[in-house]
């Protein structure tokens, strides 16, 4: 029967999707059609039927057991009308092949008139390919037209037809028998196949916009791609005007409505005010505002500073400007950088609004204690020779495979807040891959690589086998680790630092005094400690307020630390008659009474965040609960959400144009306060990052950077040749840091360290008085 079978080509106008993964024939004067995947023949019911056959619906025949799922679910829309309203809303223009799921295959053909129907897709059984034909199709009259309105209405019960669209689309009395195209070896596409089409299609759109990388990261991105594919497929794109105008306009209110809604949580737990500087060195000096709360971190604005930054009384201005518009009362402290202008500003600020704080970012305060740690001679010594190492490996892609190969895919260079801990968190990685750098210059395939051989590769082998240089790096890494412990504690995004930052610093010290033993030893580190860290009255009303650490206490220092907190309750509760209330119900709580002492209370202490350990169990002292939630709800560093810096910013302040400035104005907004959005979802180190993106260049530049000893020739630097290897956690990471500072907090020489500090190279005392 298959010899007298013959093809038929697809008119344009056979516009249902069915079509394509079909053969058609015509026997004699019938119109006979077969399923292109599992080869059934169906001798009636139109396209209808074998659409049906396809989805999966039933109907008179049976379901295709060998269709792509993709198909089957793009042919239950069809049936289901959501095609149908598409081609409508776009006037009933072709429907165009969806490309995700058949790309493009090279072929070989004999087309004279291709159709725009069917894309050339095989049947898994068969070398022939439906739809790639020749010839002409004859005009329609009028009265063939009516034959087949009137034949395919007698049929509507049984064929299961819809409406009269799909009565025209069963009209098979008009195709001209052709021959079919001759193509050889195609086959289906695989999901992996058209995912990668899918996956090229994005890179090109991303690489001619010039999106930076990092876009992939985005949590909008799969809800960008989602939404298409739940639109179907002939959605149109946005266009040129409809973003710079109602899209832009939508989104920005939005996120104002967001922010509106965060106002009653300022009110509840009180709010920090986050002072940033643009890490720039061109262009105009911007500060950014953004603010704090635990259950949200937005962006306020941002500000041209260039003329203010020298002006203390201006930069006072602008700091009161802030203040009220977020209400004074809602805030607790504003975080700038702890220089002397910014201290001055805030002195002033605090005295117009007593009730609260300006307060140096401790973020940046331990930063200047690890810059000058890095400026001690044996500490830049050994820096350097890690330097000569990691510099060889990240410019020459043979050397990095196989140094990504022993480490199991980890880097060995870790980029952090700053360049300064970049150092420290560096020397950490490479200590903690010692085993895996060892095994890999002492390997066969180290020893056959010709460049292992050169200068170069020679001073990388020496330095990793020389066990000085481990010894040297290692002490580093104990006197370091604990600061870089207390700086990723007060820029963690996921709980407020407030309540964890002086017990921090207490066991920085601790430790530090551990490793080194003699006081000639470990009194130099706790000089600098002390010199960059003034004790806060928050920092110690936080430590006094958390139930973790305030039971492991002794009376001398819970003495001393108890001045901290009344100065809080003093500023933080305006009302004399509250005050009073407060200073009565921190007897119960220093003495655990009432449901303080209760078992769970107990329990919860190790187990809950100290904000929420108060909103659990302070109930029965509620004006000490409010002021200890108002506290404890605080972070102590205005590095929050710094990484996440925009170029756009810097053009607002470029362009002349005053409606120009307030549209990038509000772009920023936008996108500042999306981004921010991932805060305390994303994990808290940079481990995944590539360390040779051009975005951590700022802090990585010195450990990446060519140097003399980076000569061409038998290493190829050739980004191409990269081999990317699936990274294994090799490295143990600690998730939780405030989890480690443990309980028993009774040397009283750190705290006598704290109070006698010195304030040369700092922020000046009598600032504070």
């Amino acid at each position: 029967m298959d010899s007298d079978l013959e093809p038929v080509a697809l008119t344009p106008q056979k516009q249902d999707s069915a079509w394509k993964h079909c053969e058609v024939y015509k026997y004699g004067d019938r119109v006979q059609m077969r399923c292109l995947y599992c080869r059934k023949m169906f001798k009636g019911g139109g396209i209808t039927r074998v659409k049906e056959h396809l989805a999966g619906k039933k109907g008179q025949g049976t379901i295709c057991d060998q269709v792509p799922e993709e198909v089957r679910l793009y042919l239950q829309q069809c049936i289901d009308g959501t095609v149908r309203r598409q081609r409508k809303r776009r006037k009933s223009s072709p429907e165009p092949l969806p490309i995700a799921y058949f790309p493009p295959c090279e072929v070989e053909t004999q087309v004279v008139a291709p159709s725009d129907v069917n894309n050339g897709f095989k049947s898994p059984s068969s070398d022939v390919v439906a739809g790639q034909s020749t010839g002409r199709t004859k005009q329609r009259t009028y009265r063939s037209r009516k034959n087949v309105e009137r034949n395919d209405l007698a049929n509507v019960e049984v064929g299961g037809v819809s409406n009269m669209s799909d009565l025209i689309d069963r009209d098979m009395d008009n195709l001209i028998p052709v021959a079919i195209s001759s193509v050889k070896n195609i086959v289906h596409p695989s999901s992996k196949d058209r995912e990668k089409t899918v996956h090229m299609a994005m890179g090109r759109f991303l690489f001619d916009i010039g999106a930076d990388f990092d876009a992939a990261n985005s949590v909008n991105f799969q809800t960008f791609i989602d939404s298409i594919v739940s639109g179907g497929f002939g959605v149109s794109i946005p266009t040129h005007e409809d973003l710079r105008g109602w899209i832009l306009k939508s989104c920005v209110e939005e996120v104002k409505k967001e922010i509106d809604e965060c106002k009653t949580l300022w009110k509840r737990t009180g709010c920090s005010v986050l002072v940033q500087e643009l890490n720039s060195n061109e262009g105009p000096m911007i500060l950014k505002f953004l603010v704090y709360c635990p259950e949200k971190v937005v962006f306020l604005k941002s500000v041209d500073a260039s003329e203010i930054l020298d002006s203390e009384d201006k930069l006072y201005e602008l700091l009161k400007e802030v203040v009220e518009e977020i209400g004074d009362t809602n805030v607790v402290q504003v975080i700038t950088k702890c220089e002397d202008h910014y201290a001055a500003a805030g002195k002033k600020l605090m005295d117009v609004y007593p009730s609260l704080y300006w307060v140096p970012c401790a973020a940046h305060c331990i930063d200047k204690m690890l810059e000058e740690f890095g400026k001690m001679d044996w500490i830049r010594e050994i820096i350097e020779q890690a330097r000569t190492v990691t510099r060889i490996i990240y410019n020459h892609s043979g050397v990095l495979n196989l140094v990504r190969k022993f480490t199991y895919g980890n880097d060995i260079v870790q980029p952090a807040f700053t360049s300064s801990a970049t150092n420290f968190t560096t020397m950490g990685r490479i200590a903690d891959l010692k085993p895996h750098l060892q095994a890999m210059v002492t390997s066969s395939e180290w020893n056959d690589c010709s460049y292992s051989k050169e200068a170069g590769g020679l001073a990388m082998t020496e330095t990793i086998n020389d066990e000085n240089f481990w010894k040297a790096l290692t002490l580093a890494n104990h006197i370091s680790a604990p600061i870089l412990r207390v700086l990723r504690i007060v820029c963690s995004e996921r709980k407020p630092a407030m309540g964890y930052v002086y017990a921090a610093v207490y066991r920085a010290k601790e430790a530090i005094k551990t490793h080194l033993v003699h006081r000639e030893d470990y009194i130099v580190y706790w000089k600098i400690i002390d010199r960059w860290w003034l004790q806060q009255p928050l920092h110690a009303a936080g430590f006094y307020l958390n139930p973790k650490f305030f039971y492991s206490i002794d009376e001398e220092m819970r003495s001393e630390i108890h001045l901290a907190v009344v100065d809080c309750i003093e500023k933080l509760v305006p009302d004399v008659n509250i005050q009073d209330i407060v200073i009565k119900d921190i007897n119960s709580y220093k003495n655990a009474v009432g449901i303080f002492g209760r078992n769970l209370a107990i329990r919860a202490r190790d187990t809950m965040l100290p904000a929420e350990w108060w909103s659990t169990y302070g109930e029965s002292c509620l004006n000490l609960s409010r002021f200890a939630i108002r506290i404890l709800s605080q972070t102590c560093s205005s590095s929050i959400g710094s990484g996440r810096n925009l170029t756009l910013i810097s053009q607002i302040y470029e362009s002349k144009n005053s409606i120009e400035r307030q549209r990038l104005s509000d772009l920023v907004f936008v996108q500042y306060n999306m981004r921010l959005r991932r805060l305390g979802s994303e994990s808290s180190g940079d481990d995944t990052v590539d360390p040779l993106s051009h975005s951590n260049m700022e802090v990585l530049e010195d450990w990446v950077s060519r140097n003399q000893v980076c000569i061409e020739g038998n290493g190829s630097s050739d980004w191409k040749s990269l081999e990317f290897i699936k990274r294994a956690e090799e490295v143990a990471v600690v998730i939780d840091e405030t989890e480690d500072l443990g309980s028993g907090f009774d040397d009283a020489d750190i705290f006598k360290g704290e109070k006698e500090a010195s304030y040369e190279g700092g922020y000046s005392e009598n600032l504070f008085t």
